[in-house]
Protein backbone atom coordinates (compact mmCIF):
# COMPACT_ATOMS: atom_id res chain seq x y z
CA UNK A 1 0.00 0.00 0.00
CA UNK A 2 1.46 3.35 -1.04
CA UNK A 3 1.12 6.42 1.15
CA UNK A 4 -0.89 9.41 0.04
CA UNK A 5 1.21 12.23 -1.45
CA UNK A 6 1.27 15.21 0.92
CA UNK A 7 -1.42 17.82 0.35
CA UNK A 8 0.16 21.07 -0.77
CA UNK A 9 -0.70 24.71 -0.48
CA UNK A 10 0.83 27.06 -3.02
CA UNK A 11 0.90 30.83 -2.48
CA UNK A 12 1.93 33.13 -5.34
CA UNK A 13 0.77 32.19 -8.83
CA UNK A 14 2.70 34.64 -10.98
CA UNK A 15 5.30 34.07 -13.69
CA UNK A 16 7.17 31.47 -11.61
CA UNK A 17 4.55 30.16 -9.24
CA UNK A 18 1.93 29.06 -11.72
CA UNK A 19 4.11 26.59 -13.65
CA UNK A 20 5.69 25.34 -10.41
CA UNK A 21 2.25 24.62 -8.93
CA UNK A 22 1.20 22.94 -12.17
CA UNK A 23 4.12 20.50 -12.01
CA UNK A 24 3.25 19.57 -8.42
CA UNK A 25 -0.38 18.99 -9.35
CA UNK A 26 0.68 16.80 -12.28
CA UNK A 27 2.74 14.73 -9.85
CA UNK A 28 -0.45 13.78 -8.00
CA UNK A 29 -0.61 16.24 -5.14
CA UNK A 30 -3.91 17.67 -4.01
CA UNK A 31 -3.38 21.44 -4.27
CA UNK A 32 -4.82 24.44 -2.47
CA UNK A 33 -3.99 27.73 -4.15
CA UNK A 34 -3.91 31.35 -3.01
CA UNK A 35 -2.88 34.64 -4.62
CA UNK A 36 -3.53 38.26 -3.69
CA UNK A 37 -4.76 38.95 -7.24
CA UNK A 38 -8.56 38.51 -7.10
CA UNK A 39 -9.77 35.50 -9.05
CA UNK A 40 -6.31 34.25 -10.04
CA UNK A 41 -6.25 31.25 -7.69
CA UNK A 42 -9.68 30.15 -8.91
CA UNK A 43 -8.73 30.45 -12.58
CA UNK A 44 -5.55 28.42 -12.03
CA UNK A 45 -7.37 25.82 -9.91
CA UNK A 46 -9.79 25.22 -12.75
CA UNK A 47 -6.88 24.07 -14.95
CA UNK A 48 -5.50 21.53 -12.45
CA UNK A 49 -6.72 18.19 -11.13
CA UNK A 50 -7.63 18.11 -7.42
CA UNK A 51 -7.05 21.83 -6.95
CA UNK A 52 -8.97 24.18 -4.69
CA UNK A 53 -8.79 27.99 -4.45
CA UNK A 54 -8.55 29.31 -0.90
CA UNK A 55 -9.91 32.69 0.11
CA UNK A 56 -7.28 33.26 2.82
CA UNK A 57 -3.80 31.96 3.68
CA UNK A 58 -5.27 30.49 6.89
CA UNK A 59 -7.73 28.40 4.89
CA UNK A 60 -4.93 27.23 2.62
CA UNK A 61 -2.75 26.28 5.61
CA UNK A 62 -5.52 24.23 7.23
CA UNK A 63 -5.78 22.09 4.08
CA UNK A 64 -2.03 21.56 3.59
CA UNK A 65 0.77 19.32 4.86
CA UNK A 66 3.35 21.56 3.16
CA UNK A 67 2.87 25.19 2.12
CA UNK A 68 4.99 26.48 -0.78
CA UNK A 69 5.46 30.23 -1.16
CA UNK A 70 6.67 32.05 -4.27
CA UNK A 71 6.22 35.72 -3.38
CA UNK A 72 8.30 38.90 -3.89
CA UNK A 73 10.39 39.15 -0.70
CA UNK A 74 10.85 38.26 2.95
CA UNK A 75 8.54 40.98 4.23
CA UNK A 76 5.70 39.49 2.18
CA UNK A 77 6.53 36.05 3.60
CA UNK A 78 6.38 37.46 7.13
CA UNK A 79 3.01 39.05 6.44
CA UNK A 80 1.79 35.84 4.83
CA UNK A 81 2.70 33.90 7.97
CA UNK A 82 1.81 36.36 10.72
CA UNK A 83 -0.85 38.62 9.19
CA UNK A 84 -4.57 38.62 9.77
CA UNK A 85 -5.90 35.31 8.42
CA UNK A 86 -2.25 34.34 7.90
CA UNK A 87 -0.77 30.88 7.69
CA UNK A 88 -0.22 30.67 11.46
CA UNK A 89 -3.99 30.61 11.96
CA UNK A 90 -4.28 27.37 10.00
CA UNK A 91 -0.93 25.55 10.22
CA UNK A 92 -0.83 22.43 12.38
CA UNK A 93 2.22 21.28 14.34
CA UNK A 94 4.30 19.06 12.10
CA UNK A 95 3.54 20.93 8.89
CA UNK A 96 6.24 22.73 6.89
CA UNK A 97 6.60 26.02 5.04
CA UNK A 98 8.79 25.91 1.92
CA UNK A 99 9.79 29.44 0.87
CA UNK A 100 11.00 29.50 -2.74
CA UNK A 101 10.91 33.31 -2.91
CA UNK A 102 13.99 35.55 -3.10
CA UNK A 103 13.98 36.76 0.49
CA UNK A 104 16.32 38.45 2.93
CA UNK A 105 18.16 35.80 5.01
CA UNK A 106 17.66 37.69 8.28
CA UNK A 107 13.91 37.96 7.70
CA UNK A 108 13.77 34.26 6.85
CA UNK A 109 15.53 33.43 10.11
CA UNK A 110 13.03 35.57 12.05
CA UNK A 111 10.03 33.97 10.31
CA UNK A 112 11.51 30.53 10.95
CA UNK A 113 11.66 31.25 14.69
CA UNK A 114 7.99 32.27 14.75
CA UNK A 115 7.02 29.09 12.89
CA UNK A 116 9.19 26.91 15.13
CA UNK A 117 7.37 28.26 18.19
CA UNK A 118 4.18 26.90 16.61
CA UNK A 119 5.76 23.50 15.88
CA UNK A 120 6.09 24.22 12.15
CA UNK A 121 9.31 23.63 10.19
CA UNK A 122 10.65 25.95 7.49
CA UNK A 123 12.97 25.51 4.52
CA UNK A 124 14.18 28.33 2.30
CA UNK A 125 14.72 27.18 -1.27
CA UNK A 126 15.02 30.10 -3.70
CA UNK A 127 15.48 29.28 -7.35
CA UNK A 128 17.62 30.02 -10.37
CA UNK A 129 16.36 29.32 -13.87
CA UNK A 130 13.84 32.09 -14.57
CA UNK A 131 10.48 31.57 -16.26
CA UNK A 132 11.77 29.05 -18.78
CA UNK A 133 13.22 26.92 -15.98
CA UNK A 134 9.93 26.98 -14.09
CA UNK A 135 7.99 25.94 -17.18
CA UNK A 136 10.46 23.18 -18.11
CA UNK A 137 10.83 21.94 -14.49
CA UNK A 138 14.56 22.69 -14.70
CA UNK A 139 14.95 25.06 -11.78
CA UNK A 140 17.99 25.00 -9.50
CA UNK A 141 17.08 25.12 -5.80
CA UNK A 142 19.45 26.60 -3.19
CA UNK A 143 18.27 25.35 0.18
CA UNK A 144 18.65 26.28 3.82
CA UNK A 145 17.25 24.35 6.75
CA UNK A 146 17.65 21.22 8.84
CA UNK A 147 18.80 18.16 6.90
CA UNK A 148 15.66 16.19 7.76
CA UNK A 149 13.44 19.04 6.55
CA UNK A 150 15.38 19.29 3.28
CA UNK A 151 14.91 15.56 2.70
CA UNK A 152 11.22 15.90 3.43
CA UNK A 153 10.73 18.43 0.63
CA UNK A 154 13.36 17.08 -1.77
CA UNK A 155 10.78 15.03 -3.74
CA UNK A 156 8.78 18.22 -4.31
CA UNK A 157 11.86 20.16 -5.41
CA UNK A 158 12.86 17.38 -7.79
CA UNK A 159 9.43 17.57 -9.44
CA UNK A 160 9.97 21.28 -10.12
CA UNK A 161 13.70 21.37 -10.83
CA UNK A 162 16.86 19.69 -12.02
CA UNK A 163 19.22 20.29 -9.06
CA UNK A 164 18.91 20.70 -5.30
CA UNK A 165 21.75 22.12 -3.18
CA UNK A 166 21.74 22.19 0.63
CA UNK A 167 23.82 25.23 1.63
CA UNK A 168 23.38 25.17 5.41
CA UNK A 169 20.88 26.21 8.10
CA UNK A 170 17.75 28.23 7.51
CA UNK A 171 18.60 31.42 5.59
CA UNK A 172 21.56 29.92 3.75
CA UNK A 173 19.56 29.36 0.58
CA UNK A 174 18.48 32.98 0.45
CA UNK A 175 22.05 34.11 1.09
CA UNK A 176 23.21 32.05 -1.88
CA UNK A 177 20.41 33.34 -4.11
CA UNK A 178 21.24 37.00 -3.59
CA UNK A 179 24.93 36.30 -4.18
CA UNK A 180 24.13 34.39 -7.37
CA UNK A 181 22.13 37.37 -8.64
CA UNK A 182 24.84 39.79 -7.53
CA UNK A 183 27.37 37.94 -9.69
CA UNK A 184 24.88 37.71 -12.57
CA UNK A 185 24.17 41.44 -12.40
CA UNK A 186 27.86 42.34 -12.52
CA UNK A 187 28.35 40.00 -15.45
CA UNK A 188 25.43 41.63 -17.27
CA UNK A 189 27.04 45.04 -17.02
CA UNK A 190 30.46 43.67 -17.99
CA UNK A 191 29.14 41.90 -21.09
CA UNK A 192 27.04 44.80 -22.37
CA UNK A 193 29.78 47.36 -21.71
CA UNK A 194 32.28 45.16 -23.55
CA UNK A 195 29.90 44.82 -26.50
CA UNK A 196 29.40 48.60 -26.61
CA UNK A 197 33.18 49.16 -26.70
CA UNK A 198 33.58 46.62 -29.48
CA UNK A 199 30.68 48.05 -31.48
CA UNK A 200 32.21 51.54 -31.37
CA UNK A 201 35.48 50.08 -32.59
CA UNK A 202 33.70 48.42 -35.50
CA UNK A 203 33.06 44.86 -34.34
CA UNK A 204 29.73 43.13 -34.91
CA UNK A 205 28.10 42.40 -31.52
CA UNK A 206 26.65 39.16 -32.89
CA UNK A 207 30.13 37.97 -33.82
CA UNK A 208 31.45 39.12 -30.45
CA UNK A 209 28.87 37.00 -28.63
CA UNK A 210 29.87 34.00 -30.77
CA UNK A 211 33.47 34.50 -29.66
CA UNK A 212 32.55 34.98 -25.99
CA UNK A 213 30.57 31.75 -26.01
CA UNK A 214 33.61 29.78 -27.19
CA UNK A 215 36.09 31.63 -24.98
CA UNK A 216 36.79 32.45 -21.36
CA UNK A 217 34.28 35.32 -21.39
CA UNK A 218 31.36 32.91 -21.79
CA UNK A 219 28.53 33.25 -19.24
CA UNK A 220 24.85 32.62 -18.71
CA UNK A 221 24.21 36.18 -19.88
CA UNK A 222 26.17 35.75 -23.11
CA UNK A 223 24.58 32.36 -23.83
CA UNK A 224 20.95 32.97 -22.95
CA UNK A 225 20.26 36.70 -22.85
CA UNK A 226 22.20 38.84 -25.33
CA UNK A 227 21.09 37.24 -28.61
CA UNK A 228 17.61 36.50 -27.31
CA UNK A 229 16.80 39.84 -25.65
CA UNK A 230 19.30 42.49 -26.80
CA UNK A 231 20.44 41.70 -30.33
CA UNK A 232 16.82 40.79 -31.11
CA UNK A 233 15.86 44.29 -29.79
CA UNK A 234 12.98 42.78 -27.79
CA UNK A 235 14.33 43.56 -24.27
CA UNK A 236 11.61 41.32 -22.89
CA UNK A 237 12.96 39.05 -20.17
CA UNK A 238 10.05 38.54 -17.73
CA UNK A 239 12.32 39.01 -14.69
CA UNK A 240 11.98 42.59 -13.49
CA UNK A 241 14.86 45.04 -13.19
CA UNK A 242 13.50 46.12 -9.80
CA UNK A 243 13.73 42.57 -8.50
CA UNK A 244 17.37 42.30 -9.60
CA UNK A 245 18.09 45.58 -7.81
CA UNK A 246 16.35 44.18 -4.71
CA UNK A 247 18.59 41.09 -4.75
CA UNK A 248 21.70 43.24 -5.24
CA UNK A 249 20.64 45.26 -2.20
CA UNK A 250 20.21 42.11 -0.11
CA UNK A 251 23.69 40.94 -1.15
CA UNK A 252 25.38 44.23 -0.31
CA UNK A 253 23.60 44.36 3.05
CA UNK A 254 24.75 40.79 3.68
CA UNK A 255 28.34 41.86 2.94
CA UNK A 256 28.04 44.67 5.48
CA UNK A 257 26.58 42.33 8.08
CA UNK A 258 29.63 40.06 7.90
CA UNK A 259 32.08 42.98 7.61
CA UNK A 260 33.35 42.07 4.14
CA UNK A 261 34.56 45.01 2.02
CA UNK A 262 32.85 44.73 -1.38
CA UNK A 263 33.76 47.80 -3.47
CA UNK A 264 32.87 46.22 -6.80
CA UNK A 265 29.48 45.15 -5.46
CA UNK A 266 28.84 48.66 -4.16
CA UNK A 267 29.66 50.23 -7.53
CA UNK A 268 27.49 47.64 -9.26
CA UNK A 269 24.60 48.58 -6.97
CA UNK A 270 24.96 52.26 -7.86
CA UNK A 271 24.93 51.46 -11.58
CA UNK A 272 21.81 49.33 -11.28
CA UNK A 273 20.15 52.06 -9.22
CA UNK A 274 20.87 54.51 -12.03
CA UNK A 275 19.44 52.11 -14.58
CA UNK A 276 16.30 51.59 -12.47
CA UNK A 277 15.83 55.34 -12.07
CA UNK A 278 15.92 55.65 -15.85
CA UNK A 279 13.39 52.86 -16.46
CA UNK A 280 9.70 52.22 -15.89
CA UNK A 281 8.77 50.68 -12.51
CA UNK A 282 7.86 47.35 -14.14
CA UNK A 283 10.77 47.34 -16.62
CA UNK A 284 12.34 44.06 -17.67
CA UNK A 285 15.84 43.29 -16.43
CA UNK A 286 16.78 43.45 -20.13
CA UNK A 287 16.42 47.23 -19.94
CA UNK A 288 19.83 47.30 -18.25
CA UNK A 289 21.30 46.82 -21.74
CA UNK A 290 19.33 49.79 -23.10
CA UNK A 291 20.63 51.88 -20.21
CA UNK A 292 24.20 50.90 -21.16
CA UNK A 293 23.40 51.88 -24.75
CA UNK A 294 22.24 55.32 -23.66
CA UNK A 295 25.22 55.74 -21.36
CA UNK A 296 27.70 54.82 -24.11
CA UNK A 297 25.67 56.33 -26.98
CA UNK A 298 26.10 53.00 -28.75
CA UNK A 299 23.39 50.63 -29.97
CA UNK A 300 24.26 46.99 -29.26
CA UNK A 301 22.63 45.61 -32.40
CA UNK A 302 23.89 43.20 -35.06
CA UNK A 303 25.70 44.70 -38.02
CA UNK A 304 23.63 45.09 -41.16
CA UNK A 305 24.10 42.17 -43.59
CA UNK A 306 26.43 42.92 -46.51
Amino acid sequence: MTSRPPSLGFVGLGVMGRPMASHLAAAGHAMTLYDVVPGLAQSVAETLAEAHAATTPAELAARSDVVVAMVPNGAVVQSLVEGADGLLRGLRPGTLVLDTSSSEPWLTEATGRVLADAGVAMVDAPVSGAEWGAKAAELVFMCGGAAADIERVRPLLEVMGKAVFHLGPLGAGHAMKCLNNLVTSMNFIAVTEGLAIGKRYGLDPAAMVDVLDESTGMSWISRTHIRQRVLSRTFDDPFKLALMLKDIGIATQLARSVAVPAPLSALNQELWRAAAADAAPDASVSELARWVERLTRTEIAPAAPP
